[in-house]
């Protein structure tokens, strides 16, 4: 394919995965809702899932609008979905790692004091941890408001005065320092859930290893289940991992902007993003039994 095509193909491609997340998006979001309003409560899990969902349906729009304005109308700044994106992204790390911690704390055999402590205390503070998130990435959107702002400034001069070197460099360090500074930033999330799910893993197959010794019927349907369970954080873990790394790459290489590579890199994004939600759809036993529900209807019919 020429570089025409291959961008268009990847625009497409990077379309139909965008319109996958806000559906699956919406649909947690409405499930959970519906569940909430009979029920009057939801567990831990469902309550971080809901504002994932939430959280992805506007990172998802506005992912969408910022990127397709930049291509067909890049003399246009968004700077405010540009923040908004930048916000739900942080958000969407923070609330994933606090998923992975809940899940370690729930299901890790480990009998360390400070595991015992975290497995009476957590579940009675995910609402004040989900408080805690939101409070952390409105502290942390705000130096990307000012990086906003400066380099608004600095396109503006440079458009007045095209041959002023300084103001280049100073464009050039102001977008530099920034992007390091955010990058640290998701990282630190990146870092929790990474922990989470290795110590999971960890305890996981030390509990695997001793069930092994004892080949019962029950203890082979044991043996399954905790196979599946090891399949699945380790999906999960790849997956993440490589939505971290693309977004690293995404914010090293701004050159990539407006060419076929840089579609090509939002679609790799963008699927990772995809495969995740759809995962921790799967992992819910109320949105799995809606699933299950509308799929048994659908062949009803």
């Amino acid at each position: 394919m020429i570089p025409s095509q291959l961008s268009d193909f990847f625009m497409i491609i990077y379309f139909l995965e965008s319109a996958t997340i806000i559906v699956q998006s919406s649909l947690i979001v409405a499930v959970l809702s519906r569940e909430w309003l009979q029920v009057k409560r939801l567990s831990p899990v469902d309550m971080i899932l809901i504002s994932l969902g939430f959280c992805r349906f506007f990172l998802q729009w506005s992912s969408v609008l910022f990127n397709y304005f930049s291509y067909f109308y890049p003399n246009v700044l968004l700077w405010h979905v540009s923040i908004i994106w930048e916000f739900t992204n942080t958000l969407t790390f923070w609330l994933t790692s606090l998923h992975a911690v809940i899940y370690c704390v729930k299901v890790s055999s480990f009998t360390h004091p400070i595991f015992l402590w975290l497995r009476w205390r957590i579940l009675r503070l995910v609402s004040r941890l989900l408080l805690g998130s939101l409070l952390i990435s409105c502290m942390t959107v705000i130096p990307s408001a000012i990086r906003q702002y400066m380099e608004g400034q600095l396109i503006s001069k440079m458009r007045i005065s095209r041959n002023d070197t300084e103001t280049e460099r100073l464009h050039t360090f102001v977008h530099s320092f920034f992007v390091a500074q955010h990058l640290v930033l998701l990282f630190i999330p990146f870092l929790l859930f990474l922990a989470s799910t290795v110590f999971l893993i960890a305890s996981l197959c030390q509990h695997l290893g001793q069930m092994q010794h004892h080949r019962t019927g029950h203890c082979n349907s044991s043996l399954k289940a905790y196979s599946t369970a090891l399949r699945y954080l380790a999906f999960f873990l790849i997956f993440f991992t490589s939505y971290f790394l693309t977004i690293l790459v995404s914010f090293i290489s701004s050159k990539l902007k407006r060419r076929a590579w840089f579609w090509a890199l939002e679609s790799a994004i963008y699927a990772t993003v995809s495969i995740h939600s759809t995962s921790l759809m799967l992992s819910s036993p109320t949105l799995k039994k809606v699933l299950k529900v509308r799929c048994w209807g659908l062949e009803a019919a």
